[in-house]
């Protein structure tokens, strides 16, 4: 690109990346008020957690915790997915898309770039050894209501109940550290 075009572009880029981002994706500017979903901050230090899961460090001490005590309760509970970058995200939107999935049901099961609470590190998506994991089924595990009772006692709050306010489906593996 010449330099001419590259000051042109830049001259036509807003001030806010996020707002860029979302205008690429067809993302509505208005999405997270719409939503009742806040931007989230990500991340700076993580702890991994398993094999392809890293949390911030007070979400990394109170999982393991959890983990540990569930594990004395006879429940296994598998830590999916933590941490996500906003580029990531962004990823996950473009690959769907690709695929043919429309953007309307794409963001009933994947927040915005910016949004996801897993840019904060503070979020994880629990599995266990007898559903298969990021599904629906994962509701009527015995893991699904040991956290129910007991997550939070170790701040980890269920972010994506039935009939949720930001419009995403029942996520019951989708857990959140609120310190």
């Amino acid at each position: 690109m010449s330099r001419r075009r590259r000051e042109r572009a830049g001259r036509n880029r807003s001030p806010d990346p996020l707002a860029d981002l979302w205008a690429d994706l067809g993302i509505s500017a208005d999405y997270a008020l719409a939503r009742g979903m806040p931007r989230q901050r990500e991340a700076g230090r993580l702890v991994r957690v398993g094999p392809a899961c890293r949390l911030a460090p007070g979400a990394a001490r109170a999982w393991k915790r959890m983990e540990e005590e569930a594990r004395t309760d006879g429940i296994t509970l598998r830590a999916l997915s933590g941490f996500r970058s906003v580029r990531r995200q962004a990823w996950v939107i473009r690959r769907k898309l690709a695929r043919g999935v429309s953007l309307a049901t794409i963001l009933r099961s994947v927040a915005a770039p910016g949004c996801s609470e897993h840019h904060t590190g503070c979020a994880v998506d629990v599995g266990d050894d007898t559903s298969a994991p990021l599904e629906a089924g994962f509701a009527r595990t015995r893991a699904f209501r040991w956290l129910r009772r007991n997550a939070g006692r170790f701040h980890f709050h269920l972010s994506y109940p039935r009939g949720n306010r930001q419009g995403l489906v029942f996520e019951p593996w989708h857990w959140r550290w609120r310190p």
